[in-house]
């Protein structure tokens, strides 16, 4: 177990957030008083405080008792372009806890000091206030203590996305709708999806509750300008494609089919789409879908819980492209149990010869909820150098296909404190997919376990409205969201 006392200050959150990307799987526990550490173990004290009209920040470790380590942190020296003395105190915080402890540990932490979903959107940021891009990097690299790559990276990504970002528009929004049905429970799946099997009598409701918000949204949204439309899931394409047909045509009912820029359907399994299902979505100019393999390797698509194999992969991409889609995006997944670097070269090699117009790379994250979270301790998983090793092969392969990054997220309990990257051919950028992580948008959301979030421009705000993540709960109080979302939108 790992304690943490924190004195003169009470920036938990991040710290502990940090704390777990060098202690992994570690339990950690914060206390009060120094009495409370009775000498066993790891314990971690922060301590903010004002010397000569200056703030300081100093981390010491002990280990049984021991002092081993510590790092103190100038906070008036820091640069980081903040708006308020806030940043710079948790900054230089995050800076002390990270110098103390990355010369403790063998494992390389390519995002510094960065905790967060989102670490575009810093850069973002910078060059809203104007700064020069040698700047951007020394702040990243010395600052937030990134990597030189990751730091080059996320300033490239979001050179590219601000042609779809800028200028921004208070009244300019993207519509997301959930299809939380799927033919089984993937492994690593953290979603509130449902087994198709056990539901399929509530389908018609739903549909019918899905397009009533569609409609609602519509009405709260007039005399604003859509920009585009994303269904997701689940697995949209598990629901009977008359449903989901009425779904996309209410949409254009709705909202136009001249007006929006983009429509994105999750088609997502193979063993849910057939040529009617395919030639439905073109009819409706859907110009956009996702094929998602995850791997090409068979004995893997069985262990996560697939029901189909690679060569339904080849066959299901290859009738969508026969049929006339434009673009298609592929999900991989580096990481999963049991796969090693001649799995994802293999995976790697299928995909290329298939040439998808997308491709999105992410890396496996144990995620609270999912089966694998509770049975992680029966599975082999692969070291941070094999997995940086097969991220490496990813970049490779990427770079021969034509395919540059366009947007990057990360999330908690990501195997090897990596990241997951969305690679596209030159402008076959997904807009919604931009719009929906760097949060300069307004994004409305209907359908089960969908969030809503209002952006408020002029304070860089954004405020979310989730649905419910309940089936019963969502069909019975459907009119409660309606409401929410015109009492968050009345403030905007």
């Amino acid at each position: 177990m790992i304690k943490i006392l924190l004195i003169g200050h009470e920036i938990k959150y991040e710290l502990v957030e940090l704390v777990r990307v060098f202690f992994p799987g570690e339990e950690i526990l914060y206390i009060d008083r120094l009495d409370e550490y009775t000498g066993e173990g790891t314990l971690i004290i922060n301590y903010l405080y004002e010397e000569d009209g200056k703030l300081y920040t100093i981390t010491k470790i002990y280990r049984d008792n021991i002092l081993i380590n510590q790092a103190t942190e100038n906070i008036s020296t820091l640069e980081v372009y903040g708006d308020s003395i806030d940043k710079y105190i948790r900054i230089g915080i995050k800076k002390s806890l990270y110098n103390t402890l990355i010369s403790l540990g063998e494992s390389k932490i390519p995002w510094g000091v960065l905790t967060g979903i989102r670490p575009v959107k810093i850069v973002h940021d910078l060059l809203d206030k104007d700064i020069n891009e040698n700047e951007i990097i020394r702040v990243l690299a010395e600052e937030y203590k990134l990597s030189f790559d990751k730091a080059k990276l996320i300033l490239d990504i979001g050179r590219k996305q601000r042609e779809y970002i800028y200028p921004l528009n208070k009244d300019r929004y993207s519509l997301y709708v959930s299809i939380p049905f799927c033919p089984t429970r993937c492994l690593y799946c953290s979603f509130p999806a449902l087994p198709i099997g056990r539901y399929e009598n509530h389908i018609k409701e739903y549909t019918s509750k899905v397009i009533y918000e569609i409609e609602q949204i519509s009405e709260m949204m007039k005399g604003k300008k859509i920009n585009t439309a994303y269904i997701g899931g689940g697995t949209p394409t598990a629901i009977p494609l008359m449903e989901l047909e009425k779904i996309i045509q209410a949409i254009y009912y709705r909202f136009g089919q001249k007006n929006i820029k983009e429509f994105t359907v999750e088609a997502g399994r193979p063993d849910t789409i057939t040529k009617e299902y395919l030639t439905m979505l073109y009819k409706n100019e859907v110009g956009r879908i996702s094929i998602n393999p995850q791997t090409m390797n068979d004995d893997t698509l069985k262990l996560i819980g697939r029901q189909h194999k690679s060569k339904d992969i080849i066959e299901t991409f290859n009738l969508a492209k026969e049929i006339g889609f434009d673009i298609i995006n592929m999900d991989l997944i580096v990481g999963l149990p049991g796969e090693e670097i001649k799995h994802i070269k293999k995976t790697l090699e299928e995909i290329q010869k298939l040439d998808p117009e997308n491709l999105t790379i992410h890396t496996l994250s144990v995620k609270r909820g999912s089966k694998f979270k509770a049975t992680i301790d029966q599975y082999s998983l692969q070291s941070q150098n094999i997995l940086s090793a097969m991220l490496n092969e990813t970049r490779e392969y990427t770079k021969d296909m034509g395919l540059e990054p366009y947007y990057l997220y990360r999330q908690k309990q990501i195997l090897g404190n990596f990241e997951n990257i969305g690679y596209c051919k030159a402008k076959m950028e997904c807009i919604y997919n931009i719009a929906m992580m760097e949060e300069k948008e307004t994004i409305m959301a209907a359908g089960m376990g969908s969030v809503s979030k209002i952006f408020f421009p002029e304070e860089n705000r954004i405020e979310r409205v989730p649905n419910f993540k309940d089936l019963k709960e969502y069909l019975e109080r459907s009119s409660e969201l309606i409401e929410r979302k015109k009492k968050i939108l009345g403030n905007n």
